[in-house]
């Protein structure tokens, strides 16, 4: 407890935000590898996702390779890729990384928010004269956003708890504090920078689950965005109504 108080106090002495290695210079470091990162691996892994999504090819190359691609340890491969870069090219060598780490949850969200939509839907929208462009664009991409925001949200979280091990090939973020710390054998220090990127990624958690709510599209009704291709369980007014007699003798009748 004395140990989460020095933390504390250590967070919020006005020293820690002063000058250009203050708390502030070091969380706008950490998020900007993030945004950078999320944005160049979604370049990548969106459009790969839902062109395999659309047409159902791929679909094994791409699992194999969003699993090797988390396979691979982060903090070996930033320091591989410096190797390879150079010191001069640090930025570029973990901005690789964490790209490489961000793809696989884009990718998987990407495809499996087409994979999720009833097949009948896309039936229905061809049988109305759409082309497959329209298809994309109109039908699957809208129905697949809340998964594939959801993978947005757990590359973003991946990435932000990845970062910290930037500061190791001295590129700054919320790691140094915990880095720093460590060395000095300065345990406040080592737990406030902990409780900062925690703090963080519950901020991003909640902003992507509002965002993840907000994609459902309007009359669509329940999506269950929490796993791919499974369906929100029915209520028990819903299994109520679907007993009823008059509903068994509609459905009896559209049958017939």
């Amino acid at each position: 407890m004395d140990l989460i108080n020095k933390a504390i106090q250590w967070l919020f002495a006005p020293e820690q935000w002063e000058g250009s290695g203050g708390l502030q210079t070091l969380l706008g470091q950490h998020l900007l590898f993030t945004v950078v990162t999320v944005a160049i691996a979604g370049l990548i892994a969106i459009p790969a996702g839902w062109a395999i999504g659309h047409t159902g090819k791929g679909r094994e190359i791409a699992v194999g390779a969003a699993g090797i691609a988390r396979a691979v340890p982060s903090f070996g491969l930033l320091i591989l890729l410096v190797l390879i870069f150079g010191v001069l090219h640090k930025p570029e060598a973990a901005v690789l990384t964490f790209v490489l780490l961000a793809i696989p949850s884009l990718l998987a969200g990407a495809y499996t928010g087409f994979e999720a939509i009833d097949r009948k839907t896309i039936d229905a929208a061809r049988a109305m004269g759409m082309t497959e462009w329209q298809i994309l664009f109109k039908v699957e991409i809208p129905l697949g956003l809340p998964l594939l925001v959801g993978g947005i949200r757990s590359a973003v979280l991946q990435v932000v708890a990845t970062v910290t091990i930037a500061a190791y090939v001295n590129l700054g973020g919320l790691g140094l504090p915990i880095i720093t710390g460590l060395n000095l054998r300065r345990f406040d220090m080592v737990l406030g920078g902990a409780l900062m990127v925690a703090v963080l990624a519950l901020l991003l958690d909640l902003i992507f689950a509002l965002a993840q709510k907000l994609a459902v599209p309007a009359g669509v009704g329940r999506i269950n965005t929490k796993m791919p291709g499974k369906v929100a369980p029915v209520s028990e007014a819903d299994k109520d109504t679907k007993k009823s007699p008059n509903y068994l003798q509609s459905n009896e009748k559209e049958m017939s």
